[in-house]
């Protein structure tokens, strides 16, 4: 007779056959962090680390097939949203992802090579039918600036200001990742109606793409296991840390996160 299953975790996102973002790079978290990964397929990219030279988005129809099959099967502890394609695609989530679960959503709006991934009619969706249902939401400085309508982020300040205006739009916590801020250290802010978090750790000297899909599948992850959203905020970054400070280079020179490199930190 076989294990019981592993708390499962799944990433509602598009593929990066590069293997350093997207749904792949969110499998490869959940796998390290000891989660069973569950993935819904939103867009198929052609894309390498240096760009995104296409785009499939799949059908809402197809997206809500996906989710539907898994979950006639599965308990899933814990969901995170990455690319989404297309406003019809936001609705199929906001109407079908069971209700009761931490609901990560990361919006991604642009890849790290400036590739536009969420067309502008789709926002508009995204504010009023996800961001309600989210647990967390985790935009970097570049996405907190549309949300907020706060411009531009600079520092901690505008990112806890930014924050709390995102605030606004329903979700639990706002995560502004703080990695495109200025300074010496990476600071990542956490805003909530019960307070406020700040963790800095070393900022590394080169780009990693795919941080922030990581970074939010670390936090699903870590939600999916039962701890709380402070907690977890926590324990994300302390795992982003370690990965960024052994991050690998890329034939183009940008670097990408190894997660299975997490099991190996104590030897």
């Amino acid at each position: 007779m076989g294990r019981p299953i592993r708390p499962c975790a799944c990433t509602v996102a598009g593929s990066d056959p590069s293997g350093g973002a997207g749904l792949q790079a969110d499998l490869g978290v959940f796998s390290a962090l000891g989660v069973h990964g569950l993935s819904v397929v939103t867009a198929i990219t052609a894309q390498n680390t240096k760009a995104v030279t296409g785009i499939h988005v799949v059908p809402s129809s197809m997206v809500s097939l996906e989710i539907g099959t898994l979950c006639d099967e599965f308990e899933i502890r814990a969901v995170k949203t990455g690319m989404l394609g297309d406003s019809g695609t936001i609705r199929v989530l906001a109407r079908e992802i069971p209700a009761g679960i931490p609901l990560v959503v990361d919006p991604v709006m642009v890849s790290t090579s400036r590739h536009t991934l969420l067309p502008a009619d789709a926002l508009d969706a995204l504010v009023s039918d996800l961001l309600p249902r989210a647990t967390v939401v985790t935009p970097n400085a570049s996405e907190a600036e549309v949300l907020s309508g706060v411009a531009p982020i600079r520092d901690r300040a505008d990112a806890l200001r930014a924050g709390k205006k995102i605030l606004g739009a329903g979700p639990e916590y706002v995560l502004v990742k703080g990695g495109h801020l200025r300074g010496e250290s990476a600071t990542d802010i956490l805003v909530g109606a019960d307070g406020e978090w700040c963790i800095s750790t070393p900022r590394y000297p080169y780009a990693i793409h795919g941080a922030g899909c990581c970074f939010s599948a670390a936090l699903c992850a870590f939600l999916a296991q039962g701890y709380p959203v402070v907690d977890s905020f926590a324990r994300a970054k302390e795992f982003m840390d370690f990965l960024a400070g052994n991050a690998v280079q890329a034939p183009s020179g940008m670097h990408i996160l190894s997660p299975s490199d997490w099991l190996r930190r104590k030897e």
